[in-house]
């Protein structure tokens, strides 16, 4: 009898897993032809009038890199160091190892590789050129919000590297530093995230850790708006029409007393549909918000203390372009999350175009609630350079 029924049960089970086996290659049969879309092969030019990494379409991975000047890193010191991370970011970027690469192929795949590179405040006095420092180019002001960590703070010379893949985000960000340390000790990374290349369509905006849409307001790639809010068109003459600012902050995120708010008051906050993006006077993630439209008694649809409220600005001229990164970093002992938003915004002028944003919030953003800025440094991007020159050459050399 133990024997039937060993029997018995095999010969079901082969039944099934023949049945199964049918059933997946209908469905195999009837499913999407296979995606034959090198994302790996795929670079972007590093030469040009700007540098990439700005108006580039946000890769999936980013690492911050804030590198302090060692003593005795002047001026000469400094060209030579731009010229060596020039050539290694021009070669990287194109699926080329760098002279004295250890592991070569780990260069092979570009994954749209961007390496950006800013210059803070601190490199100018280095240099003995605190005269061709921006104007505007100091550290921020504080805020009552803020709550600020040294350890993610200022910073001498920022390396921004944006790729696809982490592993060559990871194999750039060692090259790069290998040779930059004769110059320069690392004052922070900030690693950051976004979804993966592949599982929305590039123009989808995406969404930070609060599940917010994050960037709609951003002025278009490539049109004569960014020009006009991005690239520097005054102050010293090294940084026009090439160059840019950059403001990084790192932005907690208080996730625990987020989740415990219903979506009504979320997006009371915000002014903005948490599923969609839309403004809670439109229909569309990009319909214009209408901050005079009222309830049926007569209160705002968008409170002016929301966040998109107190973001918004009337010019295009005032406009920034975020670039945000996710951050996830181990939980506490007690489960509790440590994540938020590596926020990148670029602006042709910090103090005309991010300060008074950053007031506005600081002052009465019902979104401060459930967000805590931990960090914060500011650097001037400079322009691109053709082959044969290097990054910041107008300046140093």
């Amino acid at each position: 009898m133990p024997h039937r029924v060993a029997r018995r049960a095999l010969l079901a089970g082969g039944a099934l897993t023949l049945a199964g086996a049918g059933a997946a290659a209908l469905v195999t049969t009837a499913g999407p032809e296979p995606s034959t879309v090198d994302f790996g092969g795929q670079a972007v030019p590093f030469h040009g009038p700007h540098q990439a990494g700005i108006e580039t379409p946000a890769q999936a991975h980013a690492a911050f890199v804030a590198l302090d000047l060692k003593p005795g890193t002047d001026r000469a010191a400094l060209a030579r160091l731009m010229r060596l991370l020039t050539d290694d970011a021009a070669r990287l970027t194109r699926g080329t190892p760098p002279l004295a690469d250890g592991q070569p192929e780990l260069a092979a795949v570009p994954a749209r590789l961007t390496v950006t590179f800013g210059f803070g405040p601190g490199l100018f006095d280095a240099a003995g050129l605190v005269a061709q420092r921006p104007e505007s180019l100091r550290p921020l002001p504080a805020f009552g919000i803020d709550r600020l960590r040294p350890q993610w703070c200022d910073g001498d010379l920022l390396l921004q590297i944006c790729a696809d893949d982490p592993v060559t985000v990871a194999h750039a960000q060692r090259m790069l530093v290998k040779d930059a340390r004769a110059f320069a000790s690392v004052r922070w990374v900030q690693r950051g995230f976004r979804r993966a290349r592949g599982m929305q369509d590039d123009g989808v905006t995406q969404r930070n850790v609060l599940g917010q849409v994050d960037g709609t307001a951003n002025p278009e790639p490539g049109t004569d708006v960014f020009a006009g809010a991005v690239w520097t068109d005054e102050g010293p003459e090294w940084l026009r029409g090439g160059g840019t600012t950059l403001v990084l902050r790192r932005i907690r995120a208080e996730l625990e007393t987020w989740d415990a708010a219903d979506t009504v008051g979320k997006e009371f906050a915000v002014g903005r549909r948490l599923a969609d993006g839309a403004p809670l006077t439109g229909r569309h993630e990009h319909d214009p918000l209408d901050l005079g439209a009222k309830n049926a008694i007569g209160f705002p649809v968008i409170s002016e203390f929301s966040h998109a409220a107190r973001a918004h600005v009337l010019s295009d001229r005032q406009r920034i372009f975020r670039r945000p990164y996710n951050y996830d970093e181990p939980p506490a002992a007690d489960g509790t999350a440590d994540a938020g938003l590596v926020f990148a915004s670029f602006q042709r002028d910090i103090a005309r175009q991010f300060l008074p944003i950053q007031r506005n919030l600081a002052e009465a953003d019902l979104l401060n609630e459930w967000i805590t800025p931990i960090g914060s440094a500011v650097f001037a991007i400079p322009p691109g350079c053709e082959e044969g020159g290097w990054i910041g050459q107008a300046l140093l050399g």
